[in-house]
């Protein structure tokens, strides 16, 4: 009898991300010794730590089958907002808890445009990313922000040794993954990415539980645009575009599927944020030619959702197995 291969293939496919980001390493680390230097993996960590959280939340949605394709304007309008703000001589503190609000108030518009309204997420979503981007663009007047040299102090600022972006994010991460798998909110949002309808009939509120996450991701941006913003310390016209395809990826390249019901944030969205971080900062060490930056972030995304699809046809694969084999044990037994 011949041992299914189904197994060992899918925990191939888990690995690979892993893997990449230890290939994609060592390639860039030949090329420059400085690549694997620890301040320069350091200032990586830092750069990532806005992905990470975006990437989060970004995850929480993902689990129930969903999407939220707004994350990067929700970031935007707190940013622009809290530009205006901090040119009028608030605080960083009060500042950041606007952005905080904006990405909580954002998140709660697109929980009640799916669970209320029962628009697709994916159109929901791509409304609140033109109304966000639009608005964004009316709060700034089209225009850079320059913000006050305290903003860049937040990014600038260690402890132990460490930039206090990546202490925020590593905070974030471990937290989401602790409530995923100890608690019975996570295993609930596992269960309706699964089997929606089967959720629902076991008596779980799939409303409140699909309102939640998109809550959480609205949050997770709200601070990651925090995070972004004092890296940059300016906001322009182009703030958080396209981080809602970054915050996809980077949950996908984890392990995390875009059909729902599984991933996870430790280590997998982790690992898939600082493989994409990783990726970019060597090709601007690299001096890799800016027009390249397209293709290769095309590329990124292809082999992303080529993962997920083969973790999905192998566990499908496998269910199909199970389900073939049980009457077969009952007439045995």
């Amino acid at each position: 009898m011949t041992r299914d291969p189904s197994p060992i293939v899918l925990r191939l496919l888990n690995l690979t991300p892993v893997l990449l980001l230890g290939v994609v390493l060592l390639l860039f680390g030949l090329q420059s010794n400085r690549f694997l230097s620890g301040e320069h993996l350091s200032g990586l960590l830092a750069q990532a730590a806005p992905l990470l959280v975006v990437a989060t939340g970004m995850t929480f949605v993902l689990l129930t089958g969903g999407v939220d394709l707004s994350v990067g304007a929700v970031m935007f309008v707190g940013a622009a907002l809290a530009g205006r703000l901090a040119l009028d001589g608030h605080s960083l503190a009060f500042c950041a808890a606007v952005m905080l609000g904006v990405g909580l108030a954002g998140g709660l518009v697109n929980a009640l445009l799916v669970t209320r309204l029962r628009l697709v997420a994916f159109v929901a979503t791509l409304a609140t990313l033109y109304i966000g981007r639009g608005l964004g663009r009316w709060i700034s007047e089209t225009r850079a922000l320059n913000l006050p040299d305290d903003f860049n102090a937040l990014a600038s600022t260690t402890w132990l040794h460490v930039p206090v972006p990546v202490w925020i994010a590593g905070t974030i991460t471990v937290a989401a993954q602790a409530v995923l798998s100890g608690t019975p909110f996570g295993r609930r949002l596992y269960a309706v990415g699964a089997d929606r309808e089967a959720a629902r009939k076991a008596g779980f509120d799939t409303g409140r539980l699909l309102a939640a996450v998109y809550v959480i991701c609205g949050g997770c941006a709200g601070l990651g645009g925090v995070l972004a913003l004092a890296q940059l310390g300016a906001v322009s016209p182009r703030f958080g575009e396209l981080y809602e395809f970054d915050a996809i990826t980077a949950a996908v390249l984890g392990g995390t599927s875009l059909f729902g019901g599984r991933g996870r944030v430790l280590p997998g969205t982790v690992v898939g944020a600082v493989l994409l971080k990783t990726i970019f900062s060597g090709l601007v060490m690299a001096h890799a030619n800016p027009y390249a930056y397209a293709l290769i972030t095309s590329a990124i995304i292809f082999v992303a959702v080529l993962l997920d699809s083969l973790r999905h046809r192998v566990l499908r694969g496998l269910a199909r197995r199970v389900i073939r084999l049980e009457p077969a044990g009952q007439r045995d037994a």
